[in-house]
């Protein structure tokens, strides 16, 4: 492999003639290769060229169809040669990824056409792997234990025996299991509660393979952005503990599809607290020889634990189109909160006392000491003026707490923006109106340099967009006989879109009734996994596939997406984590609402037109489009000539 595909004059500003090297690929190499010249595509590069050569922030707005993942990825493999350290292209998420990688995906397709040999390697978040104790427990259990003793035994040779590996050989991925759906991929995979740094298989796990392998690359490491934030928060800890941090040093970072990169930020930093992952953990005292007064604060921590989670249980009630239950606050809530943290006080001061006795195992005091420490500084974040965002999540675990800083801003200024390196947001929906101070106001940033540049496609030809009267369909089982109405028309060949989980199962659950449900075949976003679903969607020229997560990044041109349904307008839940965003606003609708809404919206109306030949309908339901100001909203963000036509 060549260092660079280009002469390099080393007396010579290396940005300038990767510049001018990408300036000939797009007007002379790749029309050669059967590529059209894209006018927005080059005025995108000269723009990266600033960010880049300065070491800056950029927002790359750019419409659908101009090619902007060549310009990022030709700018960020250049790059990386020239540092010698490789590029992160963080992804929305792991479906994106898996665009952007497949065999007829851009990075092949540089490749192909500009003979290069591209060093691209997958950093996937840890819960897109097999857990090997987890699937020894599903193995054991009672529910699909034959399903999960296959996937044991294909597992390679050297997972259950001692053999050496000759190469990197992959294996235990998300994507290697499409039939799982998710609640059966959750009794195998990866999460939170899996204490890895005492499994005694670590070295033969899926997940540690992978990482020792995407940390090698020369050119690009691709990740999603959960991963990315993942790697930024635990930075730290990590290094301490004589770790290596989840990413190698990297030259820059292009967030495609950015305008989601605050949602994965908050994510990376909540607390998530569970009393049978606490007492499993603290436990394990109990079984060294230790003294009689550590063995009662250990008894009495457990059991302040399991009252504290049978109150959050108790008082903490559903919220509609969120998995999220809010907590009913009160002041008996907030005293046993304190006397948990009271408790675990106890536990760190005879722990004090008891390591210098050195009767417990070393390593396991070590991780009952981080895991008390993570503890209480998540419960502490009760005692500031400015109280966190807190949520109860239920699941197999049990009921959980989790606990979210409101410091996100601060933390990605400090140890994100202050970098001095290229950082490129990239996506079709980062401004709001024309301007882009939503997306720097929620990210925490001073300044960027921005650009926009249209979509080269005829929207007012090649797309229609039509509001069914909403009045007419505010009943569940009217909105599927006009979905069907609107499926018969299209024959099929549509993608619907909705806000939340709870409302697909709730479309599932009626369309199964329909009369006319055996004509159609449906692909529901849970039932497998996402690329599996994405592929058969789009190999099944009439079928209707169903997603909540599908708003952005889905790239199906021609016949089989001809038809987007947006099932209700993508207005935030009323969740904690958007109720505090609220409250911290002056105009909580037009601040935070909207332009949430906006965004979103933007992104599914983008998933209909993806080629020059594309053509087809967008339906909004929503009896929120009878607001006038909201049709307002949506009529500003339609495509230029696309008018808004009722049915």
């Amino acid at each position: 492999m060549n260092k660079y595909p280009f002469e390099f004059d080393p007396k010579q500003p290396f940005i300038q003639q990767a510049s001018d090297w990408i300036a000939d690929v797009f007007y002379d190499k790749l029309p050669e290769a059967g590529f059209e010249i894209r006018d927005e595509q080059i005025y995108m590069a000269f723009q990266l060229e600033r960010a880049f050569a300065d070491k800056q922030t950029i927002f790359a707005e750019a419409g659908v169809g101009t090619g902007k993942t060549f310009v990022y990825l030709l700018y960020a493999i250049t790059y990386a040669r020239y540092t010698r350290k490789p590029a992160v292209i963080a992804c929305a998420d792991e479906s994106l990824i898996e665009q952007l990688v497949k065999p007829e995906g851009d990075i092949a397709k540089l490749g192909k056409y500009l003979d290069l040999t591209i060093d691209a390697r997958l950093g996937k978040s840890a819960d897109q792997y097999i857990c090997l104790k987890k699937l020894d427990n599903a193995r054991a259990g009672q529910d699909n234990a034959e399903l999960y003793d296959n996937i044991y035994r294909e597992l390679p040779s050297f997972v259950h025996k001692q053999d050496s590996m000759q190469s990197f050989h992959p294996y235990g991925n998300r994507k290697d299991y499409p039939s799982l759906n998710d609640d059966q991929w959750n009794e195998l995979g990866w999460d939170v509660f899996q204490d890895c740094l005492v499994c005694d298989v670590r070295h033969r796990c899926g997940q540690t393979l992978s990482r020792d392998h995407y940390r090698k690359s020369a050119d690009v490491i691709i990740c999603s952005h959960d991963f990315y934030m993942e790697h930024i928060w635990t930075y730290d800890a990590r290094k301490r503990e004589g770790q290596l941090p989840l990413l190698p040093e990297y030259s820059s970072v292009v967030f495609d599809e950015g305008h989601l990169l605050e949602t994965a930020a908050q994510q990376a930093l909540t607390y998530k607290l569970n009393h049978a992952v606490f007492e499993g953990i603290v436990i394990r005292l109990l079984q060294e020889e230790i003294r009689e007064t550590l063995a009662v604060a250990v008894e009495d921590a457990i059991a302040q634990s399991e009252y504290l989670f049978k109150m959050l249980n108790k008082h903490s009630q559903k919220v509609p189109a969120s998995d999220r239950k809010e907590i009913i606050w009160s002041a008996e809530l907030i005293r046993e909160i304190n006397r948990l943290q009271d408790t675990l006080s106890v536990i760190e001061e005879e722990l004090v006392f008891e390591s210098g006795l050195y009767t417990i195992d070393t390593y396991q005091l070590k991780i009952v000491e981080e895991h008390l420490e993570m503890i209480q500084f998540a419960l502490s974040l009760f005692k500031q003026a400015d109280k966190p965002i807190s949520w109860v999540s239920q699941d197999k675990e049990g009921t959980s707490l989790v606990i979210m800083p409101k410091v996100v801003k601060e933390v990605l200024k400090e140890q994100v923006f202050s970098r001095k390196m290229p950082i490129v947001f990239s996506s079709a929906t980062l401004s709001v109106n024309g301007s882009f101070d939503y997306m720097m106001d929620i990210l925490g940033m001073d300044n960027s340099l921005s650009f926009s540049v249209p979509s080269p496609y005829d929207y007012e030809q090649q797309m229609t967009v039509e509001i069914p009267k909403a009045e007419q369909f505010t009943a569940l089982n009217d909105k599927v006989n006009e979905t069907y109405r609107l499926l018969k028309q299209s024959g099929g060949r549509s993608l619907i879109l909705f806000p939340s989980m709870e409302q697909l199962e709730q479309f599932k659950a009626e369309s199964d009734k329909h009369a006319d449900s055996a004509a159609y075949t449906f692909f529901y976003e849970g039932t497998s996994e996402i690329s599996y679903l994405i592929e058969q969607f789009q190999q099944d020229e009439a079928s209707i596939l169903c997603a909540v997560t599908l708003w952005e990044g889905l790239d199906i041109p021609g016949p089989s997406l001809s038809q987007v349904i947006v099932w209700e307008l993508p207005f935030p839940p009323n969740d904690p984590l958007f109720a505090a965003r609220r409250n911290d606003s002056e105009s909580p609708f037009e601040q935070v609402d909207m332009p949430y809404m906006l965004l979103r919206l933007r992104q599914g109306i983008g998933r209909l037109i993806r080629t020059r030949e594309d053509s087809g309908k967008i339906v909004i339901f929503g009896q929120k489009m009878n607001d006038s100001y909201v049709r307002e909203q949506v009529e500003g963000v339609l495509p230029k000539g696309v008018a808004l036509s009722y049915s």
